[in-house]
C-alpha cells in the first residue's frame, strides 16, 4: 500500500509539472517551436535575417527543376515504408529510393547556396557587416564549441 502512495503521488507531481509547464508557455505568450535546422545554408542562414531568408526562400520556389516539398516527401516516404515492410525483403528499390534522395538533397544544397551567395552578393557592405556580427554572435553562444564540433 506504502508504494502505491509513493506511485500516486509521483504520478501527481509529474502530472502537475506538465500542466505548469503547459500553463507558462501559454501565459509567456511564447509559441514553442523546435529549432530550426537550415542544412542548405548552414550558420550563415541561420544569421541571416527573416526578410533575407524568405527572400532566398522565394528564389528557391521559383527555380525550375527543383524537386517539389511535402507531395514528394511524402510519396518517397511511402514507397520506402512499403519495400521496408515487404517479405521478402529487397534491398535494391531502398537504395534507389536512397539515391534518390540523396540527389534531391544535393540539388537543394546547391540551389540553396547559389541563392545565398545571390543574397549576400547584393547586400550592402553595412548588410553583410551586420550579418557578420550576428554569425560571430550566434558561434559564441554557450554550448557551442569553436571548432564547431
Amino acid at each position: 500500500m506504502r508504494v502505491m502512495r509513493i506511485v500516486l503521488l509521483l504520478s501527481l507531481a509529474l502530472n502537475l509539472a506538465v500542466v505548469g509547464l503547459v500553463a507558462g508557455a501559454a501565459l509567456s505568450g511564447k509559441r514553442f517551436a523546435p529549432p530550426r535546422y537550415d542544412l542548405s545554408l548552414g550558420p550563415i542562414g541561420a544569421a541571416l535575417s527573416e526578410e533575407d531568408r524568405r527572400a532566398i526562400g522565394a528564389r528557391l520556389r521559383d527555380q525550375p527543376g527543383l524537386p517539389s516539398g511535402p507531395r514528394a516527401r511524402r510519396r518517397m516516404m511511402e514507397e520506402m515504408l512499403a519495400v521496408l515492410r515487404s517479405d521478402p525483403f529487397d534491398p535494391a528499390p531502398l537504395a534507389e529510393a536512397m539515391a534518390q534522395h540523396r540527389a534531391r538533397s544535393a540539388a537543394v544544397l546547391e540551389a540553396g547556396q547559389a541563392a545565398l551567395l545571390e543574397r549576400l552578393a547584393a547586400m550592402s557592405p553595412a548588410e553583410r557587416a551586420a550579418l557578420a556580427d550576428r554569425l560571430e554572435a550566434g558561434a559564441r553562444r554557450p554550448g557551442r564549441s569553436r571548432d564547431g564540433g
